[in-house]
């Protein structure tokens, strides 16, 4: 996808406010922009339009407002840049667990949107990939741990050495055209079922 052809939302009860970002971020090239003036059923739109990037402008946010938006920002898996005219230490940590990616206190001006656009795709981005590459290691992880255990069985029940137990697996999952993870699940859950 074209960077341009971004579908964004733009969540903003103020109209005069909302026109900004949006005057914003079509100077900067961006046609599929959105702006809904009303957050309640939020969810509903997000869920039709599948925005790319979401900016919500929040002018005076209070405490349930901005829980409602935290808990929805938790569940989109997408861009989202945050605008508010004021912020404690609790509304920014609750915005970073959220997944907000960019939290911008009392900066609303149009020549600032698209970078803080630009920031808020790249700072997700790099995110995801770091949420990918912990998921992909804790997976690697636990393949591993069965891999050790499956060898560990059979060393018991074959009376063989780790290599020879290591070979056997690698062995059957080259004939089984299978994982060798996937052959080490099975050595584990068949263990299990004659003990």
């Amino acid at each position: 996808m074209a960077y341009l052809d971004l579908t964004i939302l733009v969540i903003d009860e103020n109209a005069i406010r909302a026109s900004i970002i949006e005057e914003g971020l079509r100077e900067a090239g961006h046609a599929k922009v959105t702006v809904v003036h009303e957050v309640n059923g939020i969810a509903r739109i997000i869920e039709t339009l599948q925005p790319d990037v979401i900016f919500i402008d929040l002018e005076n946010p209070n405490r349930d407002m901005m829980e409602h938006l935290f808990q929805l920002t938790r569940t989109v898996g997408r861009p989202i840049a945050m605008f508010v005219d004021r912020s404690d230490t609790a509304s920014i940590e609750a915005a970073v667990d959220a997944g907000v990616s960019a939290y911008i206190v009392d900066g609303l001006k149009k020549e600032r949107v698209k970078p803080i656009l630009d920031m808020a795709v790249s700072r997700f981005n790099a995110f995801s990939r770091l949420q990918r590459e912990l998921a992909d290691a804790k997976s690697a992880l636990e393949e591993r741990k069965i891999v050790e255990r499956a060898k560990g069985i059979l060393m018991k029940m074959r009376g063989i050495s780790e290599e020879q137990a290591f070979a056997l697996l690698r062995q059957t999952a080259m004939n089984e055209k299978k994982k060798m993870s996937d052959i080490a699940q099975s050595v584990v859950t068949a263990a299990g079922l004659l003990m």
